[in-house]
């Protein structure tokens, strides 16, 4: 992760005393950086670049040197100041100038803990983006027939997102589950009772094999899975699967849902996990507090497991996983990736409810107010859960688009 910082100087500045309060200024921020000053032949090519307004008087400058920026790239353009010499009023000025043009940017300004703070935030957003360019997402059977809204506009999903969606016939699946072995030492930690459960196990190891095949072989960095087909085609779930996948950076989502599969994605390249697709049960709109549901749920947010049936066709194997109570942060993005939802809550507990999905949590938000989204204007019904708070740096990821 390399973070460029270029310059623009007014040439009516003394040079000197510009270096040096430049070095001062860099020195006070603590990062890792390359100080490229006025070349910017490389511009575009790193992971984050700035631009350090040194001084006012600079406008005029910049404004000659856009068409060299937008031709490199047309990421948004950001600028850093120090305040001193005018520099904030000329990075105001270059600002109003990008904004008339409809080009994105922003200017970097305050204390040195704030500027660090929000540069380290931004190389995040750009390292999260440059992860996803040109991944290959499978769509596995098609959405579920009840995900009427949950479509994806996929010439949309490329150019905002640099995510590839194509489709994978069902049967692709139910040939390579039926050529599956699973290896040894393929045994679940989580227990499973005697009975249809644990008979159920292996078959349901297999869907995970199947699945880890097809993406190996088409190269998917994730997938979607029309899942409900298989409780009559092969009297089995594909909760176990897509729990594995998840857990192996293979992002996962259920039921074919092709936006929830995008909000994973988004969170595994931001924070390093896929987070938790469900569906809200209940709401409490004056409390803010909602119950969460679903019948999988990765293996590498739980601290343990237990293994039932699914809850919908009371066949196969569920999953009712214990997430950490805490900080938890709730996200979802529209099929278009125009559109997204994301708020801030606590974990208080998980419940085990049997007339529910099998994994259950209690979420309460941090702002009562937002569970007013679930019941008036909506992204779907499935929405995905992220351990610690994230609304922040997810915020500045949708701004950078």
């Amino acid at each position: 992760m390399t973070t460029a910082i270029y310059t623009i100087t007014s040439p009516l500045h003394d040079p000197k005393a510009v270096d040096e309060a430049t070095k001062e200024f860099l020195a006070s921020l603590d990062i890792d950086y390359r100080l490229l000053g006025t070349d910017y032949s490389s511009y575009g090519s790193h992971t984050l670049d700035l631009i350090y307004v040194r001084t006012g008087g600079a406008e005029g400058i910049f404004s000659e040197l856009l068409p060299e920026l937008r031709a490199k790239s047309r990421r948004p353009i950001y600028l850093l100041t120090s305040g001193k010499s005018n520099s904030l009023a000329a990075s105001m000025e270059i600002l109003s100038y990008l904004r008339q043009h409809d080009i994105a940017g922003e200017i970097i300004h305050g204390s040195a803990a704030y500027v660090k703070g929000r540069i380290e935030q931004l190389a995040k957003v750009a390292e999260a983006r440059q992860l996803m360019q040109g991944k290959r997402l499978g769509i596995v059977g098609q959405p579920s027939d009840w995900l009427i809204s949950s479509h994806a506009d996929r010439d949309a999903v490329a150019a905002r997102l640099g995510l590839t969606l194509e489709d994978v016939d069902m049967q692709e699946l139910l040939d390579e589950i039926a050529d599956s072995e699973a290896p040894a030492g393929t045994a679940l930690e989580g227990e499973a009772p005697a009975g249809p459960i644990r008979d159920a196990v292996p078959g349901a190891v297999a869907i995970y094999h199947a699945l880890k095949h097809i993406a190996e072989r088409r190269g998917l960095s994730g997938l979607t899975l029309r899942c409900f087909d298989l409780l009559t085609s092969v009297h089995n779930t594909g909760c176990i699967a897509l729990a594995r996948l998840n857990s192996e950076g293979i992002t996962s989502s259920c039921e074919g849902d092709v936006p929830t599969l995008l909000s994973m994605v988004i969170a595994q390249a931001l924070t390093g996990v896929s987070g938790f697709q469900a569906n809200p049960s209940r709401i409490d709109p004056e409390l803010g507090r909602i119950l969460f549901a679903h019948c999988t749920i990765p293996f590498n947010l739980v601290e343990r497991y237990e293994l039932d049936t699914h809850f919908e066709s009371g066949i196969g194997v569920g999953i009712r996983g214990y997430m950490p109570n805490g900080p938890v942060t709730i996200l979802k993005v529209s099929g278009d990736a125009g559109r997204h939802f994301v708020a801030e809550g606590q974990l208080l507990r998980s419940e085990g409810n049997p007339g529910l999905c099998r994994t259950q949590q209690i979420i309460q938000l941090d702002n009562a107010a937002d569970a007013r989204y679930f019941l008036t204007n909506p992204i779907g019904n499935h929405h995905v859960i992220i351990p610690g708070h994230h609304r922040e740096l997810i915020e500045a990821f949708f701004q950078s688009l």
